[in-house]
């Protein structure tokens, strides 16, 4: 690897961040960097997930093997998003899948959980990743960090998942649980996010995976304000480090509930037309998105015919209207994704729309 990394001019995912780009669209994935990839493969071989995230060399090499296979204009911290339960007392393993070794299934459950931003110094481990990997990165290519949202976390602390009918998760929004989780969780997550600002990201992505379980005046009432808590805390100690906010099955309605609250960029997942949401929506923030990850499963052919579609029709708009896009997929890379369907994703993004 070498140390490529300088002062320079900003970079696609910075200017696409600002809405100032005019060049190629930058591309990333999110989970770029998991099980469907190679180099991941071979990396878990000898090592444990929790030590490729928790070892910083283990997990710069994790970040840096798409950018140098694939090409990618951005890469992201090799982690997880459930580490800050692990801090907060609640144990974690991965057998293979997350497991904590209790969940929040009554107040009292809540009142165990350990808070205060120093419990973020356990997670130092992503600060160093971070700065190793930045120092290891070509210097036109960008860099995220990331934390889970408080309601992902949340329904990950009761429900030890974000899948299934989440009934407890949900009679905890009123019976104290939530606001009690959220109360212990924020001065952690700011924290956190400031950690890998400081680090060297380009933008802290709060990923909120569950935000589309609950109605628009739900998340209203339950979602926006444990986010503008956390996302204002944040500013006020890093208030050049742009936020990125992806949440999941959510849409227009959910949206305008966040208009006043200081992000930068928007990730959307597939359920929407990209072209219409540049249209509607690129004054407000970047976009980040948003292709169906199960497209990249198709036939490598198809797989070209339907992206070159949605490319054609993103750049027939007006070059400002796309000056904030940042391509990617509406969710992560799916495990068992044919390497050679990313690779045709990024050679025709970058043929739609120039090298540079």
């Amino acid at each position: 690897m070498n140390n490529t990394n300088a002062a320079t001019s900003p970079n696609l995912l910075q200017q696409a961040i600002r809405r100032e780009n005019l060049n190629r669209p930058p591309v990333w994935f999110m989970r770029q960097a998991g099980r469907y990839h190679s180099h991941y493969q071979n990396l878990r071989q000898n090592n444990s997930f929790m030590d490729v995230c928790k070892k910083p060399e283990l997990a710069c090499e994790a970040a840096l093997g798409p950018v140098e296979d694939f090409g990618f204009d951005a890469g992201i911290l090799f982690s997880d998003l459930l580490f800050p339960l692990e801090v907060m007392g609640m144990g974690l393993k991965y057998d293979p899948a997350p497991k904590l070794e209790w969940h929040i299934e009554t107040l009292e459950d809540a009142e165990r959980l350990k808070s205060g931003k120093e419990l973020a110094s356990q997670l130092k481990f992503q600060a160093n990743a971070i700065k190793l990997t930045k120092q290891h990165l070509p210097t036109a290519t960008g860099f995220l960090g990331f934390v889970g949202g408080p309601l992902t976390l949340y329904y990950y602390a009761v429900e030890g998942s974000h899948k299934g009918e989440l009934l407890s998760a949900r009679r905890g929004l009123t019976d104290g649980r939530y606001e009690l989780f959220c109360t212990r969780l924020k001065d952690l997550l700011i924290e956190n996010m400031v950690m890998q600002a400081e680090a060297g990201t380009d933008t802290v992505a709060i990923l909120d995976t569950c935000a589309g379980e609950l109605s628009p005046d739900e998340y209203q009432q339950f979602v926006v304000p444990a986010l503008r808590d956390v996302m204002q805390g944040f500013k006020e100690r890093c208030p050049d480090t742009p936020i990125t906010y992806y949440s999941k099955n959510t849409h227009a309605k959910h949206w305008k509930t966040l208009t006043d609250l200081p992000i930068a960029c928007m990730g959307i997942d597939w359920h929407h037309n990209i072209a219409e949401v540049l249209s509607e929506w690129n004054n407000q923030w970047a976009i980040q998105g948003n292709i169906d990850p199960d497209w990249l499963f198709l036939e490598t052919n198809e797989l070209i015919s339907r992206i070159s579609k949605t490319f054609t029709e993103v750049k027939a708009l007006p070059a400002s209207y796309r000056r904030g896009w940042i391509c990617g997929l509406g969710h992560g890379v799916l495990p068992g994704t044919p390497e050679m369907n990313v690779h045709a994703f990024l050679k025709t993004q970058k043929g739609f729309f120039g090298e540079h």
